[in-house]
């Protein structure tokens, strides 16, 4: 169903929001839990389809509300299984969400910008700068359509904040999406199994261990302030020293680590110096190293290492008594891997390989 200017996305709503609107019609407030298992449960976006609710009632919602989810524009399939799914919003904007194939289950990569403004110079998303944030229904209506509209909608389990755009750069909409995917009423996403990514907002990482109990993973990729203001300019404003403490004090839940992201480029940060002064940074911190040998794209200044390189810096962490963990790269052969997004028009501008095994049309 289609939004209106004289209507309110409800996909844009929380529980709350929901029981507070449908009490403008002197209804009971149960009926929002109603309303939310159709959409979140039952994948449902038409009002008439509501049958437990009184056809008045359904007409009443129609004039207040709509229901409307971004429309899947095309999937894209690697050879080894990943999907990159294009979307269309309903300005036209285009955004990108990614399928990771994991041993039981699949983990969804989420957009929570259309672009990006860090200017991170090893990201192919920030090269197209920021064109907006996303609203809590382009967040929340990703894993949704993605749930009904897919044969892996059923087994996808964990939702990683890492796709398109810095989550906390878009805070209040990120916070919301967040709790609406995990509201009993709805979808009912265990916070143990959504993590939110940064480059390292450090006020808003105090803000999020405060309102939100979820997985935090940081992306890194220097241990030094000089190196790391190079990579990612967001250093210059909070620098490590005051991103690290900020990770101190995150409140983990008891038995989960912060995650640090950090992308091996070679020649730049690759050394095993490099991985020792790292491992001295994040001395004390309850932490755990997820590398990610750069994935190259065209035009890229930098160059994925050696897996002998990525193999030496990985023992430096593991001999400093870090849980550290090589990422395999998924997905590169379509753009999907990490820091490849752009959100660009798949038919028009954005040229794919010839190596990849499907493309589907909506």
């Amino acid at each position: 169903m289609g939004n209106s200017r004289d209507t309110c996305n409800l996909i844009d709503m929380t529980h709350d929001e929901i029981e507070h609107l449908i009490a403008r019609l002197g209804k009971e407030r149960y009926r929002a839990r109603q309303i939310m298992k159709w959409i979140y449960r039952s994948g449902v976006t038409d009002f008439d389809e509501m049958t437990n609710l009184s056809k008045g009632f359904r007409d009443e919602m129609k004039q207040l509300a709509s229901i409307s989810l971004p429309q899947i524009e095309e999937i894209q399939e690697s050879r080894d299984g990943t999907k990159k799914i294009l979307f269309r919003l309903e300005d036209g904007c285009f955004i990108e969400s990614v399928l990771i194939r994991e041993k039981n289950h699949w983990t969804q990569c989420v957009s929570t910008q259309a672009g990006c403004a860090m200017g991170c110079r090893f990201c192919l998303t920030g090269r197209y700068g920021l064109k907006r944030n996303l609203l809590p229904s382009e967040i929340v209506g990703q894993i949704t359509s993605l749930r009904f509209n897919t044969p892996e909608g059923a087994d996808i389990k964990n939702i990683v904040m890492m796709g398109m755009g810095e989550p906390l750069a878009n805070y209040q909409n990120t916070l919301k999406a967040i709790r609406i995917i995990t509201a009993d009423a709805g979808a009912g996403h265990s916070k143990r199994k959504i993590t939110v990514s940064t480059c390292g907002i450090t006020p808003m990482i105090r803000q999020l261990g405060e309102d939100a109990s979820v997985n935090l993973a940081v992306s890194l990729n220097a241990p030094d302030d000089r190196l790391r203001s190079y990579l990612m300019p967001v250093n210059k404003t909070f620098p490590l020293a005051e991103l690290i403490e900020a990770c101190r004090e995150y409140p983990m839940p008891r038995r989960r680590m912060i995650t640090f992201e950090y992308i091996l480029m070679s020649g730049v940060n690759d050394s095993e110096n490099d991985a020792k002064m790292l491992a001295a940074l994040l001395r004390g911190v309850h932490c755990k190293f997820n590398l990610i040998p750069f994935n190259e794209f065209p035009e890229s200044e930098f160059k994925r290492p050696s897996d002998k390189k990525a193999r030496a810096f990985q023992d430096v962490l593991i001999h400093e008594h870090y849980t550290t963990m090589t990422r395999p790269s998924k997905g590169n052969d379509i753009l999907a891997a990490c820091g490849q997004l752009s959100g660009r028009r798949c038919s028009s501008s954005l040229t794919f390989s010839p190596d990849c095994d499907k493309v589907y049309h909506k």
